[in-house]
Order: C-alpha cells, then sequence, then structure tokens
C-alpha cells in the first residue's frame, strides 16, 4: 500500500486533533518489528488518528520509521516531532451483523425512587417488562391499552 496524500489543511486539521492525544504504541529499542507494525494497524483501525512513540535517539531512523509506516499500512504521515510520529488513516465502516433469530421479549428495568427527604439513597428495583406492558412517569407498570383506530374527536366530525 502507498501513504495517503493529504493537503497541507487537511495535515493541519489531524495535528490540532492529535495534540491533546497520548501515544498509543511505543517503538522499544528493537525497532520497527512486525508485532509493532501489527498493533499499530490495530491502534489505526480502532482510533483512525494516532501517537506513535520511537524510543530511539537517530532522527533519520524515525523518519524512515515514519515513512515505512506510513506506505506499509496505507495511512498518512501527519507529523514527526522529537521522538512522537502520528500518523492518521480513516476508520473502516464496521460490518453490521444481520440476525434473524431475535424476537421480542421481556426485558429488565430499573426503577429508581428517590427519597422525599433527599437525605436518604435512592432505591433501585429491577423489573421485568413484557412487550404489552409499560413503564409510567411514576414508576409503575401498566399495560398498554389497545389505541382506537380512530380518534373520538375524528368520529365525532365524521
Amino acid at each position: 500500500m502507498t501513504a495517503i496524500q493529504l493537503t497541507p489543511a487537511q495535515r493541519k486539521e489531524h495535528r490540532s486533533a492529535a495534540h491533546h492525544l497520548d501515544p498509543v504504541v511505543m517503538i522499544g529499542g528493537d525497532g520497527l518489528t512486525p508485532a509493532v507494525t501489527k498493533e499499530i494497524d490495530h491502534a489505526l483501525n480502532a482510533h483512525g488518528l494516532i501517537k506513535v512513540r520511537a524510543f530511539c535517539d537517530d532522527r533519520a531512523e524515525r523518519e524512515t520509521m515514519l515513512a515505512t509506516l506510513a506506505d506499509g499500512l496505507g495511512a498518512a504521515p501527519i507529523q514527526h516531532i522529537g521522538k512522537l510520529l502520528v500518523l492518521w488513516r480513516p476508520i473502516p465502516p464496521k460490518e453490521k451483523i444481520e440476525r434473524d433469530d431475535r424476537q421480542p421479549g421481556p426485558r429488565i428495568v430499573k426503577i429508581v425512587s428517590f427519597s422525599k427527604s433527599g437525605n436518604h439513597r435512592a432505591t433501585v428495583k429491577k423489573v421485568k417488562v413484557y412487550g404489552n406492558e409499560r413503564v409510567t412517569a411514576g414508576g409503575q407498570i401498566k399495560r398498554n391499552r389497545k389505541r382506537p383506530a380512530v380518534s373520538p374527536k375524528r368520529k365525532a366530525q365524521d
């Protein structure tokens, strides 16, 4: 893969977004190993914009690391400042799993009632609510009413 080419404005935007980030991956004394590259790839998939800290003292070596990572992972090199390398790659869309085996059923709802004086803890009650039931604003469980197909006002108009 080749590195993503960005305009200076896009690069500036990503630099500002990466300012507050902490390094996600650290490159140790062994340099750029396949395990480190794999970890950086996972971090790019999860976050998109990451910082990598390289613990080598040679600036030229860090520049080659940044270029190698950008080319190998299909990412854009955003910034190299000191021992920090910033990379960006768009996050791939997640695959949505369609499931046909789900059916409506009971769900568990927490009902919280606060004390009237305010000095005591709120009581939390877990209740099973079925498909034909609802929880009111007061915390009571009521059965849903069948709604009429036509409202009473409409019946009066017709």
